[in-house]
């Protein structure tokens, strides 16, 4: 198993796994998951990955529907400005591949910011930690597994 999965079973957090055949060609890995999952888009959510001006990596769960709204996410962090993280620095910090970045299990614990959106949902999907592979679970459970907060980082496209 992933990383994802072996720490929401070392803390006793209920989920529900669910795998796909994941598509070499697919350019949305959470769009990709929607439909092969069948499940509504509001539910899943994919994990970005940001640096501050001081070079701190965050943490970003966001619905695939939206995109990340840099300014909303840099005020949740509490600084003036984000960018979306350099790849190789991604899958060197979290331990995961682009497309199958879960914010559980990640190598470095990193501050993180779950779209607000999420806390009317009973449960919501996030990536297990490969691509084709997601946890179902609840937005609390992800809070407390993460030490993450709720925000509105999110933005229509």
């Amino acid at each position: 198993m992933t990383p994802a999965v072996n720490s929401a079973k070392k803390h006793n957090i209920p989920f529900t796994l669910h795998q796909y055949q994941h598509e070499a060609s697919s350019t949305s890995f959470g769009l990709e998951a929607v439909e092969k999952l069948a499940v509504a888009p509001e539910k899943v959510f994919k994990t970005l990955v940001v640096s501050t001006q001081d070079k701190q990596l965050a943490v970003a769960i966001v619905p695939v529907l939206q995109q990340l709204d840099l300014k909303a996410m840099a005020k949740a962090l509490h600084c003036k400005k984000v960018t979306m993280a350099d790849k190789a620095q991604v899958e060197k910090t979290t331990g995961y591949l682009l497309g199958g970045i879960s914010p559980l299990g990640q190598k470095k614990s990193l501050v993180t910011i779950i779209d607000n959106s999420s806390e009317a949902l009973t449960t919501m999907f996030v990536s297990g930690g490969k691509r084709g592979l997601e946890i179902e679970l609840a937005p609390g459970d992800l809070a407390r597994l993460t030490r993450g907060s709720f925000s509105p980082i999110g933005s229509e496209n």
